[in-house]
């Protein structure tokens, strides 16, 4: 592991407290940076976008769809951790979000703030993880191959699935109007972008490594941007941010605790059903902080539950990363799939 991804919790704590202090000590220069879109009316933030392309189309570039071909011969894992991201995540998520904001945390959080919370909730669970998972992957010694045919399925999935999950759920689970075109605008420039951009330079370029130092450093950046424009609301709102935290640690393990079992119980072999169980908590959470702010704003409450969620990623994955390599013995060493 290099640097970054060794100490990956130290930078983003750093991040954080560095985007809060130039948030408050820079307020006009954050609304100059939120008011930049790119196109009108799409409400997504320039500079998060080009950011976030820098940062993603690396991890695309490890995208090979020709991979997906050979799933076949090994499809129990791949089965449970699109059950769990497709099934069970969006909808289990937006329960939690419901019941922790509308009735457990109903005396310290206004309907308003809880209609926005629930909103952030549904769309971080909505994206699954795509950048981070090879991180993971790799702390739990899984087949590198099987993960990659796990991520390229659910990108696939992810461009036809988002948008219509998140439209869903946040109109049902709240008093809040998503605009579908921002939702497709979103997709577009997160996903499909990225995407096209890792095939091309995939084919004619070769190996992502060679940019990892870039996406590595667009990391840091988005992460010290996201936490600036959200200053003034974590300083505002300490205790809410432990209360949005809550209904998502909680989320996490659950999805974790039910890939992994059901893993178990389909005697997957480890080196697929670690990561399978990682893929199937974590969250594409710069996709989601973006869709979060081109719908709402990048000072809402939506954007804000989005941010937590990556305030409480690293160290929450790593927490399941331990507990999966401490029951390794749990599994068969090569389970006939």
């Amino acid at each position: 592991m290099n640097l970054f991804e060794r100490y990956l919790s130290v930078w983003v704590a750093v991040c954080m407290a560095a985007g809060v202090v130039l948030g408050k000590a820079a307020p006009s220069l954050m609304a100059t940076l939120r008011g930049l879109e790119i196109g009108s009316n799409t409400q997504i933030n320039a500079p998060i976008a080009v950011l976030i392309w820098l940062m993603i189309t690396p991890m695309m570039m490890k995208v090979d769809f020709g991979a997906i071909r050979n799933v076949g011969r090994r499809p129990r894992g791949l089965l449970v951790t699109l059950f769990v991201n497709w099934i069970v995540k969006p909808f289990s998520m937006a329960a939690l979000a419901t019941l922790f904001f509308r009735v457990v945390f109903a005396a310290w959080i206004q309907p308003s703030d809880a209609d926005q919370y629930i909103a952030g909730c549904i769309i971080l669970a909505a994206a699954p993880c795509t950048a981070m998972v090879f991180v993971w992957s790799h702390l739990t010694k899984g087949d590198p191959a099987y993960t990659l045919v796990q991520v390229s399925v659910n990108d696939l999935i992810m461009l036809v699935l988002f948008a219509p999950i998140v439209r869903f759920l946040i109109g049902g689970a709240s008093s809040l109007e998503v605009p579908f075109a921002v939702l497709w605008y979103s997709v577009v420039v997160f996903i499909v972008i990225p995407l096209a951009a890792g095939i091309v330079l995939r084919r004619f370029v070769g190996r992502a490594e060679r940019f990892a130092g870039i996406s590595m450093a667009a990391l840091l950046v988005t992460l010290i941007l996201i936490f600036a424009f959200q200053a003034d609301n974590i300083t505002s709102r300490t205790l809410h941010v432990v209360l949005i935290a809550v209904p998502i640690t909680l989320q996490v393990y659950f999805n974790s605790s039910l890939a992994y079992g059901l893993m178990r119980l389909l005697r997957v072999e480890h080196s697929v059903a670690a990561p399978g169980a990682l893929i199937g908590a974590s969250n594409f959470f710069e996709l989601a902080v973006a869709t979060a702010i081109a719908l709402f704003g990048p000072d809402s409450g939506a954007a804000l539950a989005t941010v937590v969620g990556v305030l409480i990623e690293v160290p929450v994955m790593l927490s399941v990363c331990s507990a999966c390599n401490r029951t390794r013995h749990w599994f068969p060493v090569a389970a006939a799939n």
